[in-house]
């Protein structure tokens, strides 16, 4: 079901974005730039127009592309909204999408100089499988064809979400129709070389890609180190069981995540393989990260806080009910003060009831 976009009145984004004021601009791409805008109600907005450029006007399909593309989605949290469309003076398409604030997944992996944990890292990989499973899940079918991590965005909250949908297909496009392989150098499949080949698993390689930059904090590409390539680089390394190499050595290593970093390495591999049957489907990515990873990583922190308390409480209750044992036993004249105490122990573990024992016998005999 595709979703109601509204058609914004194109001086009310002039005046929304101070006229397209550089000061307004927040991001730049291959076909448009993109302002902050505030409308009329104080709703904030991010409007894209196209760069007045020979070389973006001539593909302004692209934008319409991405119209397209987002409109046949339905709504969801880990895909950027598009909210309307607007025309220029000179009839060029604009659109309006939801604010996201907080930047970029590179801005924050390569310019932050507060690098996420991992914990965040781990949640963020899991949004963005999550957001292309959506897609190549929909009806119809969406290949992205521009995963990475400068394509990756994050709201008020932190929650991260794909965008940039210029390059992106609707399944019911036969490959004749289709343009030439495009993507971005570093995070483009290498067995995408025709339109035929194109197919889901070159979304699923992109995501390998971005799950390397986010366990290592290395740019899909970076020129001044060798190789220069993250999949060429970390792939031998995961194979020679040396991952911890891999990890971002900006931030100390937990080891509740040890074994979590591993199994995304693993997944990571499967997804970069240029074997593209061995690479799993998202579906599948992301069952492997919900099921086997949230749990590692979440386990730790809220278990040993409640193994804490829990022992805590049990140790006051057997206590306070020995104690009344005790008493119970001194103050009643009946035999059957033995009974009351086998009651009151009966839903008492045994072990800790052994163990208390022995404690006290062995603080008796110290003093």
């Amino acid at each position: 079901m595709k979703k109601n976009v509204e058609e914004y009145d194109y001086e009310e984004l002039v005046n929304a974005t101070q006229r397209f004021s550089p000061t307004r601009l927040i991001g730049r791409g291959s076909h448009g730039s993109v302002y902050k805008g505030t409308l009329r109600d104080n709703k904030l907005v991010a409007v894209k127009k196209p760069t007045h450029s020979p070389e973006v006007l001539h593909d302004k399909s692209k934008l319409d592309n991405e119209i397209i593309v987002l409109s046949s989605l339905r709504e969801t949290p880990y895909v950027i909204n598009l909210l309307g469309t607007s025309h220029d003076l000179a009839n060029n398409k604009l659109l309006v999408m939801e604010l996201m604030p907080n930047g970029s997944l590179h801005e924050l992996l390569h310019i932050s100089t507060s690098p996420p944990t991992w914990p965040k890292r781990v949640e963020i990989a899991i949004q963005v499988a999550r957001a292309v499973q959506f897609l190549h899940e929909a009806k119809p079918s969406v290949i992205h064809r521009d995963i990475k991590s400068a394509n990756i965005l994050f709201d008020s909250d932190w929650k991260a979400k794909l965008a940039d949908f210029g390059l992106a297909v609707l399944q019911v496009e036969s490959p004749s129709q289709i343009s030439q392989p495009a993507g971005t150098f570093g995070y483009l499949d290498p067995c995408y070389t025709t339109p035929s080949k194109l197919s889901t698993k070159n979304d699923v390689f992109s995501f390998g890609v971005v799950l390397l930059e986010i366990i290592s904090g290395r740019k899909a590409i970076d020129m001044h180190r060798a190789p220069a390539s993250v999949v060429e680089w970390a792939i031998p390394l995961i194979e020679n069981q040396r991952s911890v190499e891999i990890c971002d050595t900006r931030i100390p290593s937990r080891t509740y995540m040890e074994a979590t970093i591993r199994h995304l390495l693993c997944i990571a591999a499967r997804c970069v393989s240029s074997n593209e049957e061995v690479r799993p489907s998202m579906g599948e990515i992301t069952t492997l990260m919900e099921n086997r990873v949230v749990h590692r990583v979440r386990f730790p922190i809220w278990m040993s806080l409640l193994r804490s308390v829990i022992l805590q409480k049990r140790r006051r209750k057997l206590a306070t009910r020995w104690q009344q044992a005790r008493c119970d036993i001194v103050q009643s004249p009946l035999s059957g003060g033995r009974l009351l105490l086998k009651e009151v122990l009966a839903d008492v573990n045994p072990n800790e009831f052994v163990t208390s024992i022995k404690k006290k016998k062995i603080k008796k005999k110290n003093l």
